[in-house]
């Protein structure tokens, strides 16, 4: 927020000037540390705050917090201290709404609160498991070092999600042009043909027949089928938002054929590696399973490790209550009993991890392979199709006629 003050100096000159601050507390504490005595602070309201606006409008990116992650954690490296280090990276923001929280961050940091307190305050931006990293690293001394594997941490979850949705893209693409230029044709193409073949009174092959049949059909209930299959999607997607169909959905999207695997190991690569880094910047395990259960959006995961949460704080460990739930595959339940006998559960948990990730990313790869080739095949079909359909009519045709 700006605010707009009138105040003396130490030699008192009246002057005024404005101001940004989170608070009218925090604004009269920066003009009194400047050197300067309050006589009135007003918060300025403008008629159109355009860089309100703008940040309403603008989200942050995962890729700018990494970049933030790295660039404070160099700065601090350098012995730059932190408030000198969020004003620098503030300056050179290129993004409104990430601008906006650094220069909020800095000024709750004056103001007293921790950096971890302040970070808190945005979980559009830091998540639960940034800012509770972050509180670590203040309590070990380490705060450069967390900040590093926060980045890196984000990196990888992100990295992880777009070869996903890179391998479902151009399926999705060609499928979507393929149904809208086979409607255009049913639409306007097929019933111009289907009217001149039975002008000529002739016995037509079995595949035009069909064409002709399923054109027929398609202009005369087509969009009974598209409104049908319109309400069923609303009420799947009403369903998914329950907890109920949330639960059904996940634990479908986990048995799918191809894509189901990828998702599992994907979500167990991100469980291990929040561990991982949760473990090595100081948190207790306790917290650290309930912050890993907050970092999934998975409700079959999150029900899992619920249960193993309660199990190790009944003094089971933590390999034990895996071994129980077949979500947890045997490699990590292995690995984490390793980890837990040697005192080096933090790397054990990475290994397992960026095993996790090498697999998935094979099996997304030989998706991307399989699916693309599939698609191919079966439009050629119909297409294939189709055009037998015309040129055995006209065939048919001109020998009947003959």
């Amino acid at each position: 927020m700006e605010y707009s003050y009138v105040a003396y100096t130490e030699d008192r000159r009246l002057v005024r000037g404005k101001l940004s601050a989170v608070s009218e507390e925090v604004a009269t504490n920066l003009l009194s540390y400047g050197g300067y005595q309050v006589v009135t602070l007003k918060e300025v309201i403008p008629f159109l705050n355009m860089g309100k606006l703008i940040a309403a409008f603008s989200r942050t990116k995962p890729r700018e917090v990494i970049m933030f992650s790295r660039q404070l954690a160099l700065l601090l490296e350098s012995g730059v201290d932190i408030v000198t280090s969020l004003d620098l990276l503030q300056s050179q923001a290129t993004n409104h709404t990430l601008r906006r929280i650094i220069g909020e961050v800095a000024a709750d940091i004056r103001g007293g609160s921790s950096m971890s307190q302040a970070l808190s305050k945005h979980p559009q931006a830091f998540s639960t498991i940034y800012h509770r990293a972050v509180a670590a690293g203040e309590q070990g001394g380490n705060l450069e070092i967390v900040l590093r594997h926060m980045a890196d941490y984000i990196e990888r979850g992100t990295t992880a999600e777009k070869k996903i949705k890179n391998a479902l893209t151009y399926p999705l693409i060609v499928v979507i042009v393929a149904i809208f230029v086979i409607g255009l044709l049913v639409r306007t193409v097929f019933p111009v043909f289907g009217n001149l073949y039975q002008q000529f009174d002739v016995e037509l092959p079995w595949p035009t027949r069909t064409l002709i049949v399923t054109t027929d059909w398609l202009n005369q209930y087509g969009l009974y089928v598209v409104g049908v299959i319109a309400i069923a999607a609303i009420l799947g997607y009403i369903y998914v938002k329950t907890p109920a169909g949330k639960y059904q959905w996940d634990k479908l999207s986990l048995r799918l054929p191809i894509i189901g695997r990828i998702l599992h190991l994907n979500e167990l690569s991100r469980t291990c590696l929040t561990m991982s880094l949760l473990f090595r910047a100081g948190v207790a395990l306790p917290e650290i399973m309930s912050l890993a259960t907050h970092g999934t959006k998975n409700k079959v995961m999150i029900e899992a490790m619920t249960e193993v949460q309660r199990d190790l704080i009944r003094g089971e460990g933590l390999s034990q209550p895996m071994a129980k739930r077949k979500i947890f595959l045997p490699l990590m339940v292995q690995m984490t009993a390793v980890g837990e006998e040697t005192g080096n559960l933090d790397a054990t948990l990475n290994t397992v991890a960026q095993s996790y990730e090498a697999d998935a990313d094979d099996r997304t790869s030989s998706a991307v392979g399989l699916i693309q080739p599939v698609v191919t095949v079966v439009i050629g079909l119909v297409v294939g199709f189709i055009a037998v359909s015309l040129i055995s009519a006209m065939y048919s045709i001109f020998g009947q006629v003959g």
